[in-house]
């Protein structure tokens, strides 16, 4: 589990090196929607070590998500 979350966080900050954060969930939504159609479109190709790097992008996004969209009071989980 460890080396999986290392492997999103490095991913995360990969990412937002890049990419400015989300301004919003709308935002996030489209991008972690994108991950994880090249996510699917991997499986259906069989591509299971193209997969597992799309999954871990699925997860840097999602981590964003949680990071970025709401992350105040009134939203807490």
């Amino acid at each position: 589990l460890a080396t999986i979350q290392t492997l999103i966080a490095a991913e995360y900050t990969r990412a937002r090196r890049k990419f400015a954060t989300f301004n919003s969930a709308h935002e996030a939504y489209a991008v972690l929607l994108e991950e994880v159609d090249e996510l699917w479109a991997e499986v259906k190709s069989n591509k299971l070590k193209a997969a597992r790097q799309e999954a871990v992008q699925v997860g840097a996004m999602a981590l964003a998500f949680l990071l970025e969209v709401g992350n105040d009071a009134e939203h807490a989980i």
